[in-house]
This record gives structure tokens, sequence and C-alpha cells, in this order.
């Protein structure tokens, strides 16, 4: 039996565990130290909640590259940036391109609104999860207001061409938005180049707590409120503050989660994008060389890791993926995703959707003895 006082968390493409110190710090001293409310009233409290949540804008903007934070807009995860997104633009009679990877946060707004009367394009990927950017470009017609595409699947880890697609659509006046969930912290995208819109989790590689997420909008993109309320300004106003970011932030915003995610934001930040993604991909190649060394385990998604993010879904011979789960986590405490993943187009692409996958994703925080000891269990539970 392997080491039972070991263990492993690789479900970090559901969300990244553990978080950095800063981050737990942030959390606790907001809560215990502030505990007001941003923008709701003029007491030092508030306006320290105020100053504290702004920076974290700050901080996210500049992993985002971009000059302005007040176009960060905060919302619960990344699928509620993308609804406010997708049902903020999109009105009946306009058609959408997606692709055949998409998260059910994508694909079930978007078959929502087809009873609505929009029209969706789906274009099929290979069976590696990649995206030609050409089929995309077929599906463009003068009716389309929107492009939709995962930046990284997060059932393969397969980066999509989504800075070649942003030419195609930029140029013909047709909005593009990026589903970053499994990319924004590890893996750089040029915002400057054609993407309008990008909607992510903050507690995923930004390493902020559960509950944040992030909607970025470009200059120009004007969205109708998926929600309406108090914004702490122009209350006087039966109508909805046209201002950013408070025309898409009604209510309380989770200003505990908020600074824990600025606190996260700077700790990627002082690590660098780029570091972090030669590190990941070492660790890749790490992995699926392991993998590829098991008899009864087969890898999906792109040969090259340099084509894809820290997500590595695999079938073992003669187990179920629920079964080789709870084997990893029972006899050797070790955290994987078993199943659709929330995303039974990317598992239909790939041909596992019936029977699922086991998903292995690692995070920054993961180390080399994290991936050994994963492959030494996996080899245990194979038939």
């Amino acid at each position: 039996m392997v080491n039972s006082k070991r263990s492993a968390y690789l479900d970090n493409a559901a969300t990244t565990y553990p978080k950095p110190e800063e981050v737990y710090r942030a959390v606790e001293s907001f809560m215990r130290d502030v505990g007001g409310s941003a923008g709701r009233s003029g007491h030092r409290r508030s306006v320290e909640a105020g100053r504290l949540v702004y920076e974290a804008r700050a901080a996210v903007a500049e992993v985002l590259g971009v000059s302005d934070p007040l176009r960060v807009v905060f919302t619960r995860n990344a699928t509620e940036a993308l609804n406010i997104a997708i049902r903020g633009l999109v009105k009946p009679g306009d058609h959408v391109v997606t692709s055949s990877m998409e998260h059910n946060s994508v694909m079930r707004p978007l078959e929502a609104l087809r009873r609505e009367g929009v029209e969706y394009t789906v274009v099929r990927c290979r069976e590696d999860g990649a995206l030609d950017p050409g089929d995309v470009e077929k599906e463009l017609r003068s009716g389309t207001a929107m492009v939709v595409l995962s930046h990284a699947s997060n059932v393969t880890g397969t980066i999509l061409p989504v800075e070649d697609v942003a030419e195609m659509t930029s140029s013909r006046g047709i909005k593009l938005l990026v589903d970053g969930a499994q990319t924004v912290g590890r893996l750089p995208l040029d915002l400057s180049r054609g993407v309008d819109l990008l909607a992510f989790s903050g507690h995923k590689e930004l390493f902020g707590p559960q509950g944040t997420g992030v909607l970025w909008l470009g200059e120009g993109v004007e969205l109708r409120p998926l929600c309406y309320g108090g914004t702490g300004t122009r209350s006087e106003e039966l109508r909805q503050p046209g201002e950013l970011p408070e025309r898409l932030e009604s209510g309380t915003l989770n200003a505990p989660g908020i600074v824990g995610l600025g606190a996260g934001a700077r700790f990627v930040a002082s690590r660098g994008i780029g570091r972090i993604r030669d590190q990941e991909v070492e660790r890749l190649e790490r992995l699926v060389d392991g993998l590829g060394r098991i008899q009864g385990v087969r890898a999906y998604g792109p040969a090259d890791q340099r084509e894809r993010v820290g997500i590595v879904p695999v079938a073992i011979e003669g187990r179920t993926c629920p079964q080789a789960a709870e084997l990893l986590d029972v006899e050797h405490d070790i955290a994987v995703r078993a199943g659709l993943h929330c995303s039974p187009a990317a598992h239909r692409t790939i041909g596992t959707l019936e029977t699922g996958a086991l998903r292995i994703s690692l995070s920054l925080m993961n180390t080399d003895d994290d991936v050994d000891y994963f492959l030494e269990c996996l080899r245990t539970v194979v038939p």
C-alpha cells in the first residue's frame, strides 16, 4: 500500500487548493478588521472596504494587462459572467457561433435563447479538442452578433485559437466573448487585439475564494444588465446607473471574497504568467509521460503539452471513472474528478460522452512530488 500519510489535490480545474497564504490572510483581515459594505455608507469601515475592493479591481486589471480597472466587473463566478455577457448582448433574431468544446455555462444560455428566437451554430472541433479557426469563419454571416469560445477546454485543457478568431470578428464588427475560466492567471491573452469580453473565475488560477468571478468589458461594449437593484450610486433614480462597474454590479458585493481575489491576483503577478506557464508545461510533460508508461491508461487531448493548460482526462481499462476516483480518494487521499465535468459537448467531441473521464488538473501550487505520487497510486488502481 502506498504511504497513506501523503496526499495530492489534483482537482484544480474545479477550484484551486490550497490557496496562497496571503489570500487566507486577506480574507480573514477583512472579516475581522474591516467588515463594512463597500460603497454603501460614509463611515470609515465602508470607505476602507471600498478602497480594498478597488485595489482588487486594479490587481485583476494588472494581470489582464488592461489600464481601466472600472471595466473589471465582479460576479459570483464565471457562469454568471458568461450569462451577463450573452444575455446582455444577444437579442432575438441574432446568430451566435460557438465550439463543440464549450462548458454548459455557454451551451445552456444559448439553448435557452434559442427558444427565444436566437440561432446558434456549434463548430465541430477535432477529437483532441483543437479548433480550426477557418471552420469558425465559414459560419459567420450577416446576422452573427457574437462568437463565444473557451480559451481552453475544461475537459482536455486544449487551447483554442481565440486570437486568430479575434482578427476575423473584429474586422466584421462581431463581438467576441472568451471564456477564460481555465486560463486567466496561467496563460497570456492580448485583450487589445479584438477580444470584446472576457469572463473568468476568481477561484481557479487567480487563487481567490469560491464565489468570485469577473467579467471584463472592452471599450465600446454596452450590455443590458442581468440584474437590477441597489448600486450605492444614483439612489434617487429608478433607472439603473449607466456607468461601469455599477451598471452590472447590483446588490452587496462579496467584499471578503473580492479582497481575497485581489491578493491572489497580486500573487500571480509577482510570479509572472510566463514563468507560471513554463512550470505548468514541465509538469504536464512529466504527468503525460508517466501516464503513457502505465498499461491500460489512455490520456486524451493534444500530444504536444504546449497546446493545452494543466488538464488531462484519462480512461482506465477495466475500471469506471467513478470507481477509480473513489479508490484514489479513499485509499490514497488524492482528489480528482470523474464524470462529464459539466461539458457534455466536449465529451461528445472526444468520444467519452457515454463513459466520462477521470480528469487530473494541475495548478501552480502542485509539485513534481504530487505528480509522481499520483502516478504511483494510479498504478494500484488499474486492474
